[in-house]
């Protein structure tokens, strides 16, 4: 079973979460940018994490086979910080980057004036830098939210066809569908969707132009959630080609629109700008793999 995580915080997760995931099938996830967690200071603070998505993650994600992509953008809970706006002007120098797979998330949080501007200027840049984009629903008040949402996509220059609208549930999936749209699901152990939702709705809805994620943060939420979904649906009854449709056909269909998809996993270099994800010498390099190693240098740039 091949699984691809179209829409999962890695920077939150550790690399034992990389390599129970390629354990379960995950050979490919796409990383969205959101929030800091604690209110950004400056907008100086997205590069070196728009740098880090482009770097350090598929560095670490191709140490267990796993082919790392990013959507990059402003997101909507930030979009209501003035210190955070002007990334806006620096998005066009990373949306040309290869790994760049879609503008994303944006969206609305709160649904205000804020929001709609920035979602408005960043489905542009979806459209002159030929990417799709990545939009976030609102957590609360769904379906107000969605069709301000699909409003907004209506009076862009994007095409529906190119929109992934995430974080969808049974109130809002139908107007989605209709839309033209394509449909995401994140499914999570307490909140949002769970399996069992989550089969009933493509029992509904079908498999079609259907993205199931796990938008693991690190908040509580499971990185294997997409393998959790793959096995409940063959228990139900949907085939393996089902299967296959909506956690790999579907999210390599919608993210191979920008062109940049490569799911070929590279052999990386030891080190990434000089760190690795080691710390210390791996026990079966010492001279004595029974005996503890005779160093525990790190290598150059660690502790």
């Amino acid at each position: 079973m091949r699984l691809f995580d179209p829409h999962i915080h890695m920077t939150s997760r550790t690399t034992d979460d990389y390599e129970a995931m390629h354990a379960a099938g995950v050979r490919a996830v796409v990383e969205p940018s959101f929030w800091l967690g604690q209110p950004r200071t400056s907008a100086a603070s997205f590069l070196d994490y728009f740098d880090s998505l482009l770097g350090w993650e598929p560095f670490r994600a191709a140490q267990y086979g796993i082919a790392h992509h990013c959507t990059l953008a402003l997101n909507p809970k930030e979009a209501n910080d003035p210190r955070c706006t002007p990334v806006l002007d620096e998005l066009p120098r990373y949306l040309v980057k290869d790994r760049v797979v879609a503008v994303g998330e944006i969206g609305y949080d709160s649904m205000t004036p804020a929001e709609d501007a920035a979602l408005a200027t960043q489905l542009q840049l979806a459209a002159e830098y030929g990417l799709p984009a990545l939009v976030h629903t609102p957590h609360r008040d769904k379906l107000t939210g969605l069709r301000r949402t699909l409003d907004a996509v209506r009076e862009s220059a994007l095409a529906p066809e190119r929109v992934l609208v995430d974080h969808l549930n049974e109130t809002t999936v139908k107007e989605a569908k209709d839309s033209g749209c394509w449909l995401g699901f994140s499914v999570y152990p307490d909140t949002k969707m769970d399996e069992e939702r989550m089969v009933a709705i493509l029992r509904a809805y079908g498999p079609e132009q259907v993205l199931v994620n796990s938008a693991a943060d690190w908040g509580r939420s499971d990185p294997l959630k997409t393998r959790r979904v793959a096995d409940l649906m063959l228990k139900e009854g949907f085939t393996e080609d089902d299967v296959d449709l909506v956690l790999w056909r579907n999210p390599v269909a919608f993210y191979g629109l920008s062109g940049r998809l490569d799911l070929d996993v590279a052999a990386t270099e030891p080190t990434h700008e000089g760190n690795s994800i080691l710390r210390g010498v791996p026990r079966d390099t010492a001279p004595d793999a029974d005996a503890a190693p005779a160093t525990d240098a790190a290598p150059a740039g660690e502790e």
